[in-house]
């Protein structure tokens, strides 16, 4: 048994198919086959039921992948503690990020990162949260750029930024020209939103209900830029982040509109395993992403 050997049962488990997980391996699928069957053969026990079309693990099969997830964990720890012993800013770094981020900070900071640590060899993964934490948890990313969430309570964060949320109307809306409006203002409106699994979606549902706004049921969009293009058509009202908003106050049939008293804010971190030697790191990149973007949402 090997290293190899567990990451190909992994991925087997995560994949549910031979040649989707031979394929994330970058093996051939008679390569991957073979290596579970020796597998097998060298533990003694099965590990799969080869009598479905689908690929079911036995009970052995569930525990083993359980415990390889673990050890594959553990593997990649050590090999964050060796990687100290040169440049800390060198070497590969796989980065999640929520699509209610990504598209929006990625321009703005990735170019930074790289003139700061040309040696640094980002990876970037777009994914929603209960996806990144899972992924984060597993060892497949290093660390996670999202909105600071419940489920990111067990991680380390840093934060980077808070980011105000901008109300986003029809340009022939009645408040379209207005420079600023109260979070009262929305008592009794009906808002569109972002569809289940967004965390977006809780923080400005959360803002709104505090407003006494309402929820639009009959649509649930699946980004922000569905939103935005419902609402430039004239069926509804959002709320985005700042990020997301152009620098003009009305453009392409869309007004956006300060909201204050309070202006509802998402605080953005960084967040990463506790007890990681790569620590260091996460600060420094955290370090650079806050002071870039203060001076910018500021501006």
């Amino acid at each position: 048994m090997n290293i190899r050997d567990l990451e190909y049962l992994v991925a087997l488990s995560e994949h549910l198919h031979f040649r989707k997980a031979a394929e994330a391996c970058f093996v051939s699928q008679p390569t991957l086959s073979a290596q579970i069957r020796k597998l097998e053969d060298e533990l003694g026990v099965s590990l799969l039921e080869r009598t479905s079309r689908r690929v079911l693990f036995t009970d052995a099969g569930l525990k083993l992948v359980d415990q390889a997830q673990k050890v594959l964990l553990e593997v990649k720890i050590l090999s964050e503690l060796a990687s100290q012993q040169g440049d800390s800013m060198a070497g590969p770094l796989h980065v999640g990020f929520i699509p209610t981020v990504g598209p929006y900070l990625l321009p703005k900071v990735i170019p930074l990162l790289k003139d700061a640590f040309p040696q640094l060899e980002l990876f970037l993964h777009e994914a929603q949260t209960h996806q990144l934490v899972e992924q984060l948890e597993t060892g497949k990313l290093d660390c996670i750029i999202l909105a600071a969430v419940k489920e990111t309570e067990a991680f380390m964060e840093l934060p980077l930024y808070n980011e105000p949320m901008v109300l986003a109307v029809p340009e022939q809306h009645d408040w379209a020209k207005k420079p600023e409006l109260s979070m009262l203002a929305l008592n009794g409106e009906t808002l569109l939103m972002l569809g289940d699994g967004h965390c977006l979606r809780d923080q400005a549902m959360g803002f709104c209900f505090a407003a006494g706004a309402n929820e639009d049921g009959s649509f649930k969009a699946t980004s922000l830029e569905t939103l935005r293009n419902m609402v430039a058509a004239g069926s509804g009202i959002t709320l985005l982040p700042k990020l997301a908003t152009p620098k003009e106050a009305i453009r392409d049939g869309v007004s956006y509109i300060k909201l204050n008293e309070p202006e509802p804010t998402r605080l953005i971190t960084l967040a990463y395993r506790p007890g990681s030697p790569l620590r260091s790191r996460y600060e420094k990149i955290a370090q650079s992403i806050n002071t870039h973007m203060v001076t910018l949402l500021e501006a």
